[in-house]
């Protein structure tokens, strides 16, 4: 999605766990790994941009990590949102800035769908050890977010009902 505001825009990054394993994908402009993620629409919150995000890039349908905050809706309507596990804003050019919600989700299986509309370089998934070869470059915040997403839910964390 193209830019909602000249000087900031909302988005979102999932780091989807299966077992052991993180899925990074290969930023299509940067060729920097990332976590999957993208621009939060008018129409949409922020929830609901990861997990679509999630589908269009890599063709998954996950289940976010609510960190046990138990997100749920109100009798009078309100939805209380899973909130994200980090927040974080960066420089995306001289002029424009982007607040990330950062958030942890759980895949059903590791097989992915890549759509028509998302292309990838690569697209791969992660051991705790991967993270930190040297031939994948991979930036120190993306390091962090993936291990913290690997100790909250893989095999050794703290794991989500995968529905």
């Amino acid at each position: 999605m193209p830019h909602v505001h000249d000087k900031i825009d909302f988005t979102t990054e999932v780091f989807i766990v299966y077992d052991d394993v993180v899925l990074l994908r290969k930023h299509d402009k940067y060729k920097i790994w990332l976590s999957v993620g993208g621009h939060v629409e008018l129409d949409e919150d922020p929830n609901q941009a990861a997990v679509r995000e999630a589908k269009e890039e890599v063709g998954m349908d996950i289940v976010l990590w609510d960190g046990n905050h138990n997100a749920r809706t109100f009798s009078d309507g309100t939805i209380g949102l899973i909130p994200p596990i980090f927040l974080n804003r960066n420089r995306i050019s001289a002029t424009h800035e982007h607040v990330t919600f950062v958030y942890f989700a759980a895949a059903n299986d590791r097989a992915i769908r890549q759509g028509d509309t998302e292309v990838s370089d690569g697209i791969r998934w992660f051991t705790r050890e991967e993270l930190d070869a040297p031939e994948y470059d991979i930036h120190e915040n993306i390091k962090i977010y993936a291990k913290a997403a690997l100790d909250a839910l893989g095999r050794r964390g703290g794991n989500i009902k995968k529905s």
